[in-house]
């Protein structure tokens, strides 16, 4: 580091190896593909354990960060999970034990490589963000940091399954695209003559995952297991945590922060789900400086002057993608030397008649009913394309009880989790509160900032729900999304209330009506006073992806009471560079209905498809999941079809009828 400032090294030469393999117990072994600093040195090496196809499908996305990061001296490797891509073995769910087990012996093997100087590091998005803290908690030696990115620490409360102890439309499309995981072919250049057996192997222990997940209705030891929260001083390594203002995940951010007490970090940026190069949308970063800043740190013992800057950055938007149309959001980068903020305060607005004001309401009620649906401008968790970010608003907040401020005299930031806390009763045992903060701006467009939702059983635990009982007043806390947001000087912030976010979460058994006493009823501000000067930025910057093309079609139709909600994929297909494999696909797709006042008239249909391609080696799968209700049951049906040479080799199908657990 000379001058004080740290900068990259010039990139030098990689070796790459296509493929080798770690055992890992009983005749299994994972296949790994490495790129090396061919310098004839040692160096420390950063694991992504993913099950996502290292030869092919993510072939791209590992050349790209393996020969980034290779070239300034930290060596790359990803592993295919037991039972994925090219490994052995089979896999029959996420986060299993096993698969820690084997992260441990993986970290192990790969600090005993004579071109390892012993330091391993682990990071990744999504799945491999998960792994990354999973195998931090098992502590092995050689790990010596990760960098968990777009994960979360709870799997219950912020993973793709249940919203808010509500079941999710991103439980049944991760179904339908896990089973093309759990099911795909191994490469026969690699697994040799006995692919097909492997194969099959596969196809028979792939389990009705959607069914199984859906037979976990509250936060029990299944989704305990594999949630780092359970035990934060379980994770004795440094930790860098990275999100985006548009992903659901980053709720984990500041837990993980407060929770934790090794040395961490952690940045958010503009984008979503994924990393911030190629960010979407941007501004984006240079990430290999600051990721190969972090790992010179912790695994080669370089002062690199990463952990002598705020714990916390964050890019403050000062308008959302949806209004700018996916282009670059403006906004400006700010940092919290600690979390929670130490100087962090709070302002409230209570809910009045029709409005938000500095002043409490001392009397009134207002009515919520059920027969209305309300989502269509926000129908994703973690939206992937331009068409499926949250929309303008006006149509949904026209359907639901609204407040709004006056306009705002000065601008107006905010940093962190709302929070609202209302006072209800209502007439059925369950039932669900939905809630929206939106900045509406001084042409009347509403524009999504945070929302929350409840499934009003669940109001005290997850893991113990009980009934509402009539007649009885309830003051509900709900948390809505971390964000951080300005909103500009003359608009008005509202408050968005209804029973339903659908087509995001699946309704309540029966239609309810909730009322609201406005006395005691506030929404809590996480208020940021803008400093005098902010900590310097050094990170370099890249330009956002441009919106372009390649999401889904969505259509929306309301039609005598009947609302359809329809997103179709273009199929896609393309080759692997260097290996001549054609991957083809499609998905996931969803079918949706549902007609006003009968919730149990929903129906949920996805489906995805994956074909895999190369001289006389062709594999197809096709997964479908669906979803319908009764007042006392969900009704799920499974469907996984194989073939080969474009002949059917396996099908298998699952209907199950699993009981309502307050849900």
């Amino acid at each position: 580091m000379a001058d004080g400032i740290w900068k990259l090294p010039k990139p030098g030469p990689v070796r790459v190896v296509e493929n080798d393999w770690i055992a890992v117990g009983g005749g299994e072994r994972l296949a790994v593909q490495l790129w090396i600093p061919d310098t004839g040195g040692a160096s420390p090496v950063v694991l992504e354990y993913i099950p996502y196809r290292k030869r092919d499908r993510y072939r791209a996305y590992g050349q790209y960060w393996g020969r980034r990061l290779a070239g300034f001296g930290i060596a790359y490797a990803r592993v295919d999970t037991r039972g994925s891509g090219d490994s052995t073995g089979v896999l029959t769910d996420e986060y299993l034990p096993l698969e820690q087990e084997d992260a441990a012996r993986a970290i192990a093997w790969l600090a005993a490589q004579p071109w390892c100087n012993g330091s391993v590091g682990m990071r990744g998005v999504s799945w491999g963000g998960f792994s990354a803290l999973q195998a931090a908690a098992l502590a092995p030696p050689a790990l010596k940091a990760i960098m968990s990115m777009c994960a979360s620490d709870r799997r219950y409360t912020d993973d793709a399954h249940y919203i808010g102890g509500a079941l999710g439309l991103t439980d049944l499309k991760w179904a339908a695209s896990f089973k093309l995981v759990m099911a795909a072919p191994p490469d026969p250049e690699l697994s040799g003559e006995g692919w097909e057996a492997m194969w099959r192997r596969r196809l028979e222990a792939s389990p009705p995952i959607a069914a199984k997940w859906l037979r976990h209705q509250r936060e029990d030891g299944y989704w305990r297991q594999g949630s780092v929260a359970e035990d934060y001083a379980a994770i004795r390594c440094p930790v860098y945590l990275v999100g985006g203002l548009g992903d659901s995940y980053n709720a984990a951010i500041p837990r993980l922060l407060a929770g934790l007490s090794v040395p961490r970090k952690a940045l958010i940026g503009p984008w979503r789900h994924g990393y911030p190069a190629p960010a979407s949308p941007g501004p984006g970063l240079d990430w290999a400086h600051e990721e190969v800043r972090w790992w010179d740190h912790w695994l080669n013992g370089a002062q690199t002057g990463i952990m002598d800057e705020p714990m916390l950055r964050v890019f403050m938007a000062e308008a959302t993608e949806a209004r700018t149309a996916g282009g670059e959001l403006p906004g400006r980068w700010v940092a919290e030397t600690a979390w929670p903020a130490p100087d962090a305060r709070t302002r409230t607005l209570h809910l009045q008649r029709g409005r938000l004001g500095d002043q409490a309401a001392t009397s009134g009620a207002a009515r919520i009913d059920g027969d209305r649906i309300v989502g269509l401008c926000a129908p994703e968790w973690v939206p992937f394309a331009l068409a499926e970010v949250a929309g303008e608003q006006s149509p949904d907040d026209a359907l639901s009880l609204a407040f709004d401020s006056a306009p705002l005299e000065d601008d107006l930031e905010i940093l962190g989790a709302p929070s609202l806390a209302v006072r209800l009763t209502a007439d059925r045992p369950a039932a669900h509160l939905a809630a929206r903060l939106t900045e509406v701006s001084a042409d009347g467009r509403s524009w999504l900032i945070a929302w929350g939702l409840i499934n009003l059983t669940h109001r005290e635990s997850h893991a113990q729900p009980t009934p509402l009982e009539a007649g009885v007043t309830y003051e509900i806390p709900l948390a809505l999304s971390f964000t951080a947001h300005r909103f500009a000087k003359g608009s008005r912030l509202r408050l968005a209330l209804s029973q339903s976010l659908w087509p995001l979460v699946w309704p309540a058994p029966a239609r309810a009506s909730l009322e609201i006493e406005l006395a005691g009823s506030r929404l809590i501000l996480p208020v940021r006073e803008r400093p005098a000067a902010e900590a310097p930025f050094d990170i370099p910057l890249q330009a956002g992806v441009p919106p372009g093309a390649g999401g889904p079609a969505v259509e929306t139709t309301r039609e005598g009471g009947v609302i359809a909600f329809r997103a179709q994929w273009p199929e896609s297909a393309g080759e692997a560079p260097e290996i001549g494999t054609v991957l083809s696909g499609s998905g996931p797709n969803a079918e949706l209905s549902i007609t006003e006042g009968d919730p149990n008239s929903g129906l949920w249909r996805v489906s995805q498809s994956s074909g895999y391609r190369r001289g006389d080696w062709d594999c197809q799968l096709e997964s479908r999941v669906e979803l319908r209700s009764t007042t006392s049951h969900f009704q799920v049906r499974e469907r996984l079809v194989a073939r080969k040479d474009g002949a059917v080799i396996f099908e298998r199908a699952h209907e199950e009828a699993v009981p309502r657990d307050l849900m």
